[in-house]
């Protein structure tokens, strides 16, 4: 087993926020620039913001590029609902180039608008909007970079600079109204959308789509499904003919392939960090398009596949890539409880080690439960999206396995009586490394915080 870390956050700055967690978090960051910095310890406690929107530590003020249902100043329509999995891409002039996706389903207020040549589905109302920053954060433009997809969740980067848009569904034609099928990957150029275009990547897998991350080496693509319910969700790895191949290339087809780790149908029964698996496995899905039953759901052989509930957040780091579990609970049907896991596979090595656990250290109405988007920060450790319980926030962990608070949600979308929060998502840092985006994802908001991250 790995050295073991464990710190329990129980108030900060009077907001009650409770969370615990375990592992050793510096070999994350062997071999990547975050290794390179400090990050030896949190920012203050929270601030309350007397706007009553966002909470930050003393020292960092934030910005409001876009809400939901104000105009689009491409003049195409309102800023759609629900604000999700989100990157920075630089820009030329020292721009910023932010795509956004939108996790609309047919029943969305506020629908991403259609427009000729970046539409795949009309019926559908998920996509993705992209926003030009200049380089103090002014917004220059914002406009639809694809529409007619449908709940757009997370996505990814590819080496080659443009994002790649997931879709949580596997809904097919003829369900609720939609008029193609969907469950698929699309590619979004960040300033030319109509350099790629609205074409499902059908060759990626149709299922539950949550992130991706690309080995920069082999060009291999990992997915995650984001399945809560049995029967749960795979973790993918996708073999392009055209590795590397720049935009466009992904179209070309490939290989799709799902992961067994033998002896472990369920990796919730994994609980101790460090905990390492030799030998994994990459078995070929039978029907990636899942024309006759769900790619989870489909026949691997005796040795059968291996399952996990809510996979979400994935990247690379080093030599490795990262995914998330969420959470899994027993009574859902998972073989153990968590409150959130952090996995890393070494492709050399064929191991896989269980390298996080969160959990709540008080109360699991607390925060600090079932993370979600994750991003590396430029203070040497992680950024943490939690889409739980309680008050929302973005949770900051240390190399050295500190837990702090860097955000507090204030939007209260419930009532008095029974508050709730929107959850945080698409946290991303921009390409200098001095600021940090990050959506609220109802009511739908976009945020750029700045301040000394490198404190």
């Amino acid at each position: 087993m790995s050295a073991t870390r464990r710190q329990v956050l129980a108030r900060a700055s009077g907001l009650g926020a409770g969370i615990a967690f375990t592992g050793a978090l510096s070999e994350l960051f062997a071999g990547t620039a975050a290794a390179q910095t400090l990050g030896h310890a949190g920012y203050g406690p929270l601030v309350p913001d007397p706007n009553g929107l966002l909470d930050l530590p003393k020292g960092f003020r934030y910005t409001v590029l876009s809400r939901e249902g104000d105009p689009l100043r491409s003049g195409e329509g309102p800023v759609p609902s629900h604000h999700d999995g989100m990157a920075a891409f630089a820009g030329r002039g020292g721009r910023t180039h932010l795509v956004r996706n939108h996790e609309n389903r047919v029943t969305a207020a506020v629908p991403v608008p259609t427009i000729d040549g970046l539409t795949y589905d009309p019926a559908a109302k998920g996509g993705c909007t992209a926003l030009t920053l200049d380089s103090r954060n002014r917004v220059l433009s914002e406009r639809v970079a694809i529409a007619g997809t449908a709940v757009n969740c997370a996505g990814g980067r590819t080496p080659w600079g443009t994002w790649l848009t997931c879709e949580e569904t596997e809904d097919k034609a003829g369900t609720n109204g939609y008029a193609k099928d969907h469950g698929f990957i699309f590619e979004v150029h960040p300033s030319d959308p109509h350099r790629t275009g609205a074409v499902p990547l059908t060759a990626m897998g149709r299922f539950q789509h949550e992130a991706i991350a690309i080995d920069p080496g082999s060009g291999v693509v990992y997915e995650t499904e984001d399945a809560f319910l049995r029967p749960f969700g795979l973790f993918y790895r996708f073999l392009p003919d055209k590795p590397l191949g720049g935009v466009g290339s992904l179209r070309a087809g490939g290989r799709l392939q799902a992961m067994r780790v033998p002896g472990v149908p369920d990796l919730s029964t994994i609980q101790e960090t460090g905990a390492h698996f030799d030998g994994v496995e990459w078995v070929d899905v039978p029907d990636p398009l899942a024309v006759t039953a769900p790619t989870r759901l489909q026949d691997y052989g005796p040795g059968g596949i291996t399952h996990a509930q809510k996979l979400e957040g994935c990247y690379w780091g080093g030599s490795c890539v990262y995914f998330v579990s969420s959470f899994a609970r027993s009574a859902d049907g998972s073989g153990a409880d968590h409150y959130g896991q952090i996995w890393r596979y070494d492709p050399k090595r064929h191991r896989l080690t269980l390298v996080i656990v969160f959990g709540p250290g008080t109360d699991v109405q607390l925060p600090g439960e079932s993370p979600d988007n994750i991003c590396l920060a430029p203070s040497g450790g992680l950024m943490v999206c939690e889409d739980g319980n309680g008050a929302q926030h973005v949770f900051g962990v240390t190399r050295g396995g500190e837990v702090y608070p860097m955000a507090r949600g204030r939007q209260n979308i419930g009532t008095p009586e029974a508050p709730e929060w929107g959850e945080f998502a698409g946290v991303t840092f921009s390409p200098d490394g001095d600021t940090m985006y990050v959506n609220c994802y109802t009511p739908g908001t976009t945020f750029a915080v700045a301040g000394p991250w490198r404190r």
